[in-house]
């Protein structure tokens, strides 16, 4: 059978050179050498993350059943003070019993932040529910275990970030890959994680988008041509940092914003740019590491 190997991210043509899957497998072979403190660190930073997810969804469903004016009073994913309020008080006739001067010095005194409002939304909530729900004081203690759960995850969280910033800043191509719009400590170490820092096992960066699973693969049959799809075989922890990184370089970046808005003209859907612009953006890493240089930003953008 010929081999093929990509020539852009939508041609092929004939070479002898090693498949897909050669590559990939050569890619995990070089992986092995890698010091295994960085993904170690990364993997119980997603295990921590999905569980703080899980316990999330559980409190939201548990406090839901008996207060809902509560659930609905605050963002319990972006506001720590909201969770410590739970650790202590989760019922209506509760919050209400302390009154709102009281339930601000307690919050205060656990430091949570703008006491005094949550303290005054929360006797809102309780001021307007009044229905007592049958053994809601089971429910209660869970939401508050759960609460506990979640705030020690966060602290887990941010000192396993921390860890992972102090070693991804000790790689050699750590300011370079933080120099392009999107990637951060975080998605920078999930990048080295999952390609090594060694860009030479590539050979190419067709081959590297190959790998990421953002350079299509032919499968045609009979007289049918020109099927490409996406490879079943790819690192789809590059994949993740590569696509994540362009999602947030949109934001961040006037070059990346008008190629996306570019390709959204042209009927893409917004998954859809957001891979197209992800492949762009494979290129312009895979010359920076080559070469070793920082990203530089052009001082034109061209909309066409």
């Amino acid at each position: 059978m010929e081999r093929r190997e990509w020539v852009g991210s939508n041609r092929f043509r004939a070479d002898p050179g090693r498949k897909l899957g050669a590559v990939l497998q050569h890619h995990r072979r070089r992986l092995r050498t890698v010091p295994v403190g960085l993904t170690v660190l990364l993997g119980w930073e997603q295990v921590a993350e999905q569980n703080g997810h899980r316990y999330h969804a559980t409190r939201t469903d548990q406090l839901l059943e008996y207060f809902p004016a509560l659930e609905r009073a605050f963002d319990y994913a972006t506001s720590k003070a909201a969770l410590v309020l739970l650790t202590g008080y989760q019922t209506p006739d509760g919050i209400r019993r302390i009154g709102a001067a009281r339930l601000e010095a307690w919050l205060r005194k656990r430091h949570a932040r703008n006491a005094s409002r949550v303290a005054q939304t929360a006797i809102a909530a309780a001021q307007a529910q009044h229905t007592r729900v049958p053994d809601q004081q089971v429910a209660a203690e869970v939401v508050a275990r759960l609460a506990k759960e979640v705030i020690a995850l966060d602290t887990q969280i941010g000192e396993t970030e921390a860890q992972i910033e102090a070693r991804f800043r000790s790689h050699r191509h750590a300011r370079i890959i933080v120099s392009m719009p999107g990637f951060g400590p975080i998605l920078g170490a999930e990048f080295l994680a999952a390609t090594g820092g060694d860009m030479s096992v590539f050979e190419s960066a067709d081959r590297f988008a190959g790998v990421a699973g953002r350079a299509p693969v032919p499968r045609d049959s009979g007289r049918i041509r020109g099927n490409l799809h996406r490879p079943r075989r790819y690192d789809r922890r590059l994949l993740r940092a590569c696509y994540m990184s362009a999602m947030v370089s949109i934001g961040s970046c006037v070059e990346s914003r008008v190629y996306y808005d570019r390709k959204r003209a042209e009927g893409k859907r917004h998954t859809q740019a957001v891979l197209a612009l992800g492949r762009r953006r494979v290129n312009v890493l895979w010359a920076m590491l080559r070469d070793e240089v920082l990203h530089r930003p052009a001082s034109t953008v061209a909309a066409a």
